[in-house]
């Protein structure tokens, strides 16, 4: 089963307008499933030409895809998954950073629970200590939106003691697919880019 791994340093938690630093070495292993699906690749055929070759390849890769998807919409209805990033942009046409940890830069919903984190690489320490900022909060009003076309978005919003004010946040995962987009404004704006990840941690396993 898919797995992915969180550095415990890139989930710091906030428990004042002031944030706290920690440096936890420790490493999470953590089940990023919840439904149990299994995708068997057919055995090769022999004697294919180059064109059924090509046309089996990209049936098992729409079928990875579906798979994907299904369990990435599975897990925003369910309200527990991670949107890992592959790059992030500030503001609404503004600078993309793709120099980025995937580990480090990440929106997380955890039922009622929200941690949004960017880390960059750029030397500077930033508000969290790893280039950037946390906010862990409350997440609310959440709202699920289907589009003909296939694309699922989840909109709630999220407030902190360490925010000035709350923010909003919209998760658009596309069809056939579990690449998603994360939009969040309010106390800051920004945009990350990368797979959605049905996620679930050691607090909430029960839930």
């Amino acid at each position: 089963m898919k797995k992915v791994l969180l550095a415990l340093s890139a989930i710091i938690g906030i428990s004042s307008s002031v944030m706290a630093q920690e440096v936890i070495d420790d490493v999470v292993d953590i089940e990023t499933s919840n439904v149990k699906l299994e995708v068997i690749t057919p055995a090769e055929p022999v004697n294919e030409s180059q064109q059924e070759i090509k046309e089996r390849k990209k049936r098992i890769s729409e079928l990875n895809d579906d798979v994907a998807y299904a369990k990435a919409v599975n897990s925003m209805k369910r309200g527990y998954f991670v949107v890992v990033a592959d790059y992030i942009q500030f503001g609404h046409a503004g600078f993309r950073d793709y120099n980025i940890d995937r580990n480090s830069n990440f929106v997380l919903v955890q039922g009622e629970d929200g941690i949004i984190q960017f880390a960059l690489l750029n030397g500077s320490p930033g508000v969290n200590g790893l280039g950037g900022r946390t906010d862990k909060g409350t997440v609310y009003n959440k709202r699920i939106k289907y589009e003909n076309n296939g694309d699922v978005h989840l909109q709630y919003e999220m407030s902190s003691r360490s925010m000035t004010s709350r923010v909003y946040v919209d998760v658009t995962v596309y069809h056939n697919s579990n690449q998603a987009c994360v939009q969040v404004w309010g106390n800051y704006d920004m945009t990350f880019y990368g797979e959605l990840l049905p996620y679930r941690d050691k607090e909430h396993r029960n839930k």
